[in-house]
């Protein structure tokens, strides 16, 4: 198995790992803005044909192929996680279902 994602190969290139990780967040905030309220996962957060689930695996695709286009970069898989997962705590286009499963929530 060959080695090929950027961080690995150059983990020295700080400032153009960051600048494609700030890329990667605009961009899936671009994209986030293509759709009404999205609404994330209920009671069953393994449910993958939920919207939520379907969206992230589509994005995580389309990111990476954008950054081997535009940067002629290979972004890790926690690259791209990580930058999805922090536009989605930046977006406002997230709506949470009141019975997300999260204890330390308070609804009021």
């Amino acid at each position: 198995m060959a080695i090929r994602y950027d961080l690995w190969l150059d983990p020295d290139n700080i400032a153009r790992h960051r600048a494609v990780e700030a890329d990667l967040m605009r961009y899936f905030m671009e994209r986030f803005a293509d759709y009404p309220h999205i609404r994330l996962f209920g009671a069953d957060p393994y449910d993958y044909d939920a919207p939520f689930n379907r969206l992230y695996d589509v994005l995580m695709a389309r990111a990476g192929e954008y950054c081997e286009r535009e940067w002629r970069y290979a972004p890790s898989p926690e690259q791209l996680n990580r930058a999805f997962f922090l536009a989605v705590s930046r977006s406002n286009k997230f709506v949470r279902d009141p019975d997300d499963g999260d204890p330390h929530r308070s609804d009021s």
